[in-house]
């Protein structure tokens, strides 16, 4: 997985995304400490991610089970791991005490396959709800008129716990056009929050990458996912190949 990069490059993103998302919280009147950026790391070597690790990074986002599992072993064990991508079932049990939150349940059969393997390891595993706000055919998530059936059935499900909502917005070189469905998810989220169901926080709202986190946390993110402008462009042949 190691390839060739300029030491520093990194450490530089940061800085810029940094004072971005600085600049965000004041226009929004938010503290800045409301807001988590997990750095996206998904095909990208131990040696990036060792040099974000040593600018301060302590969350990271992958979207490959193999990826997430194997960067667990090499890299510091204080790194906390988040499950972005969409998640197999039958992949469920090599993450399922690894990652500190899974971003992406779209279903009633994935959330049974979580609770499932959360009870043989013991654990209690935190997810969002993966909600397709803009309803594109090619996202995964649950519709937005789906979810509040969704939340009902929850409470069956022992080991687990429903952190809040995350969504994947339309790859846009416009991210005012986004704001509608970050202001969206952040209202679904407080419409949730008003049934005070047990095991459901609505504490997290995982939305906005690279290219719309700014408008994103105006509207309310708690999380903010950004790869490319940590990274640089992914290497999509890894990716493709990579289980």
């Amino acid at each position: 997985m190691e390839t060739c990069y300029e030491p520093g490059v990194v450490t530089e993103n940061l800085r810029i995304v940094e004072e971005k998302i600085q600049n965000a919280c004041k226009r929004s009147g938010r503290k800045r400490e409301d807001v988590t950026l997990i750095a996206v790391s998904k095909t990208k070597p131990a040696a990036m991610i060792r040099e974000a690790y040593d600018a301060g990074i302590r969350v990271f986002g992958e979207n490959k089970v193999q990826e997430l599992t194997e960067k667990y072993e090499e890299l510091p064990s204080d790194i906390r791991w988040h499950m972005i991508g969409h998640l197999q079932r039958n992949k469920v049990k090599y993450i399922v005490d690894k990652a500190e939150l899974i971003h992406s349940v779209d279903s009633l059969r994935l959330l049974e396959t979580i609770d499932r393997e959360a009870a043989k390891k013991q654990v209690t595993a935190k997810v969002l709800l993966e909600v397709n706000m803009a309803k594109e055919d090619t996202k995964f998530g649950l519709m937005p008129e789906d979810v509040m059936g969704f939340i009902d059935k929850v409470p069956e499900f022992k080991n687990v716990t429903v952190e809040g909502l995350m969504t994947i917005a339309p790859n846009t070189d416009d991210p005012e056009k986004n704001r509608q469905f970050f202001s969206a998810l952040r209202k679904l989220s407080v419409d949730i929050a008003d049934k005070n169901i047990d095991n459901i926080h609505m504490g997290v709202l995982s939305m906005g990458m690279t290219n719309d986190y700014e408008v994103a946390i105006e509207e309310g993110a708690t999380m903010v996912r950004v790869g490319t402008g940590i990274f640089g462009k992914r290497n999509y042949a890894l990716d493709k190949n990579t289980r």
